[in-house]
């Protein structure tokens, strides 16, 4: 068997296991009654593997909803995404991108309120140590860090950037990487492993809350127009009281202590149900000829 083969062998090896752990997690198939896990899937716009918190947050949301949740992590929007629109999780936190594109598949439940408003920006970060570069521009030929190919911020954003500069996105920095979150665009800049990078406003803010040793060592050069902020979205078919009652919880979370504390971790302010216009310029955007 070649090298090649035996990597494929794996990963789909990998992948049923992940399918097969994801199934034992829920207990279930999702919605079929009240007593069933309602799985919430979350991405790379989560901030961390923050175990402690995700339970607290599951128990919050079990005791408004009386039934059980569990929370799933994934690496990469796709699959996160992916779970959501094949319908094996019932809600997700995604990006704007991935949710307009399958937005005839998925059902918008709410957006998430930052600095008092549904919207946020895309940064472009270089080295603290860095005083010479003032825009994106000035990367040209240089070593860029994306955070994933489905990211608005940390991919769509800036490539929209550059073509309405003139530019030819694909062919105007030396070498491009994913990072596969936005913490690791953060971290690639500030480690010198590129000379700059594409990461989300509300991201690069909180770490700078949390995190401010490691953020000093970056800085923003460029931020972006205002966007929908990622949001959290369920499968197409989700049950309507179900439904209802998961925007309800979400929207009155900022109406109580419990509430109102996972937030303040959150460096957010609550969830509005939103409007799908909210994310009409990153439609725009994703429909542009960006490629070669």
């Amino acid at each position: 068997m070649t090298g090649r083969a035996e990597a494929i062998r794996w990963r789909v090896l990998f992948g049923m296991l992940g399918v097969w752990l994801l199934l034992c997690d829920a207990g279930a198939a999702p919605g079929a009654d009240a007593q069933q896990t309602l799985i919430i899937g979350l991405t790379p716009v989560f901030l961390d593997d923050r175990v402690a918190f995700l339970r607290k947050w599951e128990s919050y949301l079990e005791g408004r909803l009386a039934r059980p949740v569990r929370f799933v992590q994934r690496q990469t929007y796709r699959e996160v995404t992916d779970l959501v629109v094949g319908g094996s999780i019932d809600a997700a936190w995604l990006c704007g991108f991935p949710y307009v594109r399958f937005s005839e598949r998925l059902r918008l439940l709410a957006v998430p309120l930052y600095n008092g408003e549904p919207l946020y920006q895309s940064y472009v970060i270089v080295a603290s140590s860095d005083e010479s570069t003032r825009s994106i521009d000035a990367l040209q030929g240089k070593v860029f860090a994306y955070s994933d190919p489905d990211s608005n911020s940390g991919f769509l954003a800036p490539r929209v950037t550059l073509h309405r500069a003139g530019y030819l996105p694909d062919r105007f920095f030396g070498r491009t990487f994913f990072t596969w979150s936005h913490k690791n665009v953060v971290i690639a800049v500030a480690e010198g492993l590129a000379h700059g990078g594409a990461v989300d406003g509300y991201v690069w803010e909180t770490l700078k809350l949390q995190q401010p040793a490691l953020v000093a060592r970056t800085r923003v050069v460029q931020k972006s127009e205002l966007f929908g902020f990622p949001p959290l979205v369920t499968r197409q078919d989700m049950n309507e009281q179900d439904f209802h009652r998961l925007r309800k919880a979400f929207a009155e979370m900022n109406s109580d202590a419990n509430g109102q504390s996972l937030l303040e971790d959150l460096n957010l302010d609550g969830f509005v149900p939103g409007d799908a216009s909210l994310f009409d310029s990153i439609r725009l955007n994703a429909a542009l000829p960006l490629g070669h």
